[in-house]
């Protein structure tokens, strides 16, 4: 067990070194004058070296996640302590890396100085303040309005006013926001696990120690780590209390999510499920659901009257766009259909917004379905399909979407089978995908992106059909199916 803690933590001070190099970091950093990140970013060396220890570190921790899983059955009271120790060991180097894999919080810098300067950031980008590209934000935000909600916007603004815009400062300060969260993650998944007769201790690796819940919610300090907290620490106070006392904390605490970021507005009528109470009438659901949305939405008023943007955040988030990826069924789905309608002299893009929101009625409905059909005991599965609906049928599918779902199946129940199999094989893919696209690479050397890119792939890629075929401790992942602890059918 220290061998395999040792060698994850290993390969998270390799991601560390490796961000020094490709990480994200704004124009003006003072960091940019310390000797080592001058060699690791100004020198094709040092950023060859960057790029293969950012790989084989990301990869590494890949490993030795499934290794720690492997290694801990049949999950004892003692696993618990391991899983914490991982947890820490290997997110402590992520601690003070450059950013990596996403530089949307220098965006969140710049929707902070778009605050504190009084303006309204529904109808000003980042654009609008000074010098907005020189703190590192993507110049994909300098007129596109956040598709964030007023708590976050309060947050952002808190950070800017006590950091005075410093970028360094403001990544550690979100940072340690995004911990907090992960904290409340920690403490409240092995408690909704347990309420679902799943083993806490393999809900919490199976989640938290994830690389790509670490990743993405430390190292690349999203904002949905505080989204996801509030959203299921709501859950849990719904579910615990199934009178209105723990439906009116529940519902205070998924809106308080809504309002960092939208997508959990999926929870609010599953949580009025939980409100209802075990063997609810049909009018009662109906009159909880419609409480349930009264009280979300005049919170949400409130909250926009204090701020002054009211409800502008709702025409920010629903503004249809084009934006797709190649892996994502609806995205690919919607280019081909782009190009069918070209080639035929039609409106492509009007084909393939209509593919797009073809797959979100469809999320929708799904969702609808799930609110009607299913166990009273299976809620919070029936709410982690309806998540997962929303994500699978997204025109663009990202790392931390995904991170979204792991836990709500984790609590629910992931089979030791093809389902862990399941896992593995998308914590390996987007952590291959991340290390080869969100580099970043100094324009002006010998090397240029592409070349980055390509090097990171193939590293990664060869690292995980390694893992997946070679490796004989990793190549063999499905366990035969038994009454193990954490077993769960699914619905």
């Amino acid at each position: 067990m220290r061998r395999t803690v040792v060698l994850g933590a290993l390969g998270s001070v390799m991601l560390f070194l490796g961000s020094l190099g490709v990480g994200w970091l704004a124009s003006v950093s003072a960091l940019r004058r310390i000797p080592l990140i001058m060699w690791m970013r100004f020198e094709t060396p040092g950023v060859v070296v960057a790029i293969v220890l950012l790989a084989l570190g990301s990869m590494l921790l890949v490993r030795q996640w499934l290794r720690l899983g492997q290694e801990l059955r049949p999950w004892g009271p003692e696993s618990a302590r391991w899983v914490l120790i991982a947890i820490g060991a290997w997110a402590a180097p992520m601690l003070v890396s450059i950013p990596l894999f996403s530089r949307d919080v220098y965006s969140y810098i710049g929707q902070g100085r778009v605050m504190a300067g009084g303006l309204n950031p529904y109808e000003s980008g980042v654009s609008a303040i000074d010098n907005f590209f020189q703190l590192g934000a993507d110049q994909l935000w300098a007129e596109s309005p956040p598709p964030y909600g007023p708590v976050f916007l309060w947050l952002e603004q808190l950070v800017v006013m006590l950091t005075g815009a410093n970028p360094d400062a403001c990544v550690l300060l979100f940072r340690a926001l995004c911990v907090v969260a992960v904290l409340a993650c920690m403490w409240v998944i092995p408690r909704l696990a347990r309420l679902h007769g799943v083993n806490p201790r393999r809900a919490l690796w199976l989640s938290v120690a994830n690389p790509l819940f670490l990743t993405n919610f430390v190292v690349a300090a999203h904002n949905d780590a505080v989204m996801l907290a509030l959203a299921l620490l709501g859950t849990y106070a719904a579910s615990v209390q199934r009178n209105w006392k723990g439906g009116l904390l529940g519902t205070t605490l998924v809106t308080l999510s809504v309002a960092i970021k939208p997508i959990t507005l999926v929870f609010l009528p599953f949580v009025g499920l939980l409100w209802a109470g075990r063997n609810a009438s049909w009018p009662r659901k109906f009159a909880v659901w419609a409480l349930t949305l009264a009280y979300a939405v005049v919170l949400l008023g409130v909250m926009g009257l204090i701020n002054g943007f009211g409800f502008g955040w709702v025409s920010a988030v629903s503004t249809p766009g084009s934006v797709y990826i190649w892996y994502a069924p609806i995205g690919l789905l919607g280019l081909f259909a782009q190009l069918v309608g070209s080639s035929w002299g039609l409106n492509g893009s009007a084909w393939m917004h209509a593919v797009h929101s073809l797959g979100t009625a469809l999320a929708a409905l799904t969702t609808v379905a799930l609110m009607f059909v299913g166990r009273d005991a299976r809620i919070l599965r029936r709410l982690a399909w309806a998540m997962a609906a929303f994500v699978l049928l997204a025109p663009i599918i990202q790392a931390w979407y995904v991170v979204w779902l792991i836990p709500l199946f984790a609590v629910t129940g992931i089979r030791p089978d093809w389902q862990t199999d399941v896992l593995f094989f998308i914590t390996g893919f987007f952590t291959v995908y991340a290390v080869a696209d969100q580099l970043d690479v100094f324009p002006y050397l010998d090397l240029d992106l592409i070349t980055a890119r390509v090097i990171s792939a193939l590293l990664a890629l060869t690292y995980g059909v390694y893992l997946w075929v070679l490796d004989p401790a990793t190549r063999r992942v499905r366990r035969r199916r038994s009454a193990a602890p954490g077993r769960a059918v699914v619905l």
